[in-house]
Order: structure tokens, then sequence, then C-alpha cells
């Protein structure tokens, strides 16, 4: 079956995204819970984070994101707050770090549930303020859902683990689509004129494809793509098809997260674990 993922495609109902971001979360919550207090110190391949500090980044952001809906203002205040504070090492990972696994996992449950709570209580068309420009609301949950795919992948990739994927990834490639004209952005480069078509293969076998008229073209599974546009594997250790000018440029930087350019990964640096 071939499905359009253009984005009136994507106006998934608050509650089914809700659903899946929950989804999302147990699916992480179950490779965590079972962890040793020296396994949550583990390395990821995210120099310098730890699983403890993956899953620190999310509680922390899921809190922020509690904020943004519940009092702009104050989350405004916070980001002033944070940014003000950068140069003393990353406050976003601080008090995580100093507690103990199974802590840090309580204290994840409970945010990411009233994050849950607070996002099926809000108009999908409802403008949310977040790091970068404000979102709607179901563009914002579809984000945390983006993130905690991929800090999980750096939690399977410690653990040199697998998780079944799923049709949720079709979240995380819709804005990896998306995000294509942020990449440039964020590389202070200027946005080449043309589209680039995506086709993916689901899981479930369905085909998504974006940009169906463009000539240049990403192809291949849905999985590769996603892990490319969040910079958990180099293209090079992908089995994606990229075809043209225009879809190469865009595949060397794509960049699905806000902030600055990433790291990404080095060919071969991850293998194995998807």
């Amino acid at each position: 079956m071939r499905v359009s993922c253009q984005a009136s495609r994507m106006a998934d109902s608050m509650g089914a995204i809700c659903d899946d971001l929950a989804a999302e979360h147990d699916a992480l919550d179950a490779l965590v819970a079972p962890l040793s207090e020296a396994e949550w110190k583990r390395d990821t391949p995210a120099v310098g984070w730890t699983i403890q500090d993956q899953i620190g980044h999310l509680a922390y952001f899921d809190g922020t994101a509690t904020l943004a809906l519940v009092d702009p203002d104050a989350f405004n205040a916070s980001v002033e707050g944070l940014l003000a504070h950068l140069e003393e090492g990353d406050p976003t990972l601080r008090e995580a770090r100093a507690m103990r696994g199974a802590e840090l996992l309580e204290r994840w449950r409970a945010g990411r549930a009233t994050l849950l709570d607070e996002l099926r209580g809000t108009d999908p068309k409802a403008r949310v303020p977040w790091y970068g420009p404000p979102m709607s609301a179901v563009s914002f949950a579809t984000a945390r859902l983006m993130e905690t795919w991929a800090h999980g992948q750096d939690v399977v990739d410690a653990l040199g683990s697998r998780r079944e994927p799923s049709d949720r990834l079709r979240h995380v490639a819709h804005i990896g689509v998306r995000a294509r004209p942020f990449s440039y952005v964020t590389n202070a480069r200027a946005v080449p004129d043309g589209e680039v078509r995506v086709e993916l293969r689901a899981p479930s076998g369905e085909v998504w494809t974006w940009n169906e008229s463009a000539t240049d073209r990403v192809t291949g599974d849905a999985l590769d793509f996603c892990l490319v546009v969040t910079q958990r594997r180099h293209v090079d250790d992908t089995n994606l098809v990229v075809e043209g000018p225009l879809a190469a440029d865009w595949i060397a930087i794509a960049q699905a997260f806000a902030g600055p350019p990433g790291a990404g990964r080095e060919p071969g640096q991850v293998t194995g674990s998807r």
C-alpha cells in the first residue's frame, strides 16, 4: 500500500499522537527498567553521554514541555535561565547525574505522565512556545516522540540490543523531511531551490512518500532514514539510495532535531544494533 505523507495526511488527532508517544515511552522504559546501577553509567555513542544522561535529558525536556503548555511565560523565563548557565556545563543533566538510576527512572515516568495528560487536553492547533519557533500542539507532541525515539536509539546502541521498529517511525520520518530547510539554516547555508522525493518502506510494508513530483530522491527503509535524519547513523552505514545532487547535499547534513548542527556519527562508528 502506498501512502502520501504530505502535511495534510499528518493531521492526526492529538489523542492518536499521544497514544504513539506513550507507546514510545513504554518501549524505552522496557529497555532501561532492568538496568543495574553500573549499566545506567554505560557510555552511549553520543560522546560524554551515558544511558543515565540520555534518560535525564528526556526527563528534563519533558518537564519543560509541560511548563510550555501550562505556563508559557514561565517557560520563556526558564529558557533565559538555561542559556545563562550553559558555560557552567550542561544544566539539563546536572540534577539527573546526581540521582541513582532507579530514582531517575521514577522521575522520568512521573514527568512524562504529566506531559501526556496536558497534551491530551490541549487544542491540537494551539501554538506552543519552544526553543525555536512556536509550533502547533500536534507538532509539539510529534517532536517529543521523535526525541524519545532518537535518544532511545542511543540506549539501544549502548546496550548492543535491538528494538522492533514500528510504524510510529512515520512521525520521525515526517519531521525529518519537513526539517530539510532547517538543516541548511542551522549550518548557515542557503536553502537550495527544489524538492527531494522521499520514498520509504514502513515496517508494516506500506510505502510512504513525500514530494512525489521531485526528481532527486532518497529511497529505502524507513528505519534507515530515521537513523540518518536523527544523526544516529552515518548514511554510509545504511542501505538508503540517494539520487541527485539535491538529495546528496541534503542527506549529508540532514537534522530532524532543533539546535546547532549535530556531530552525527562517523562511518562505521555504530554497527550491529538497530
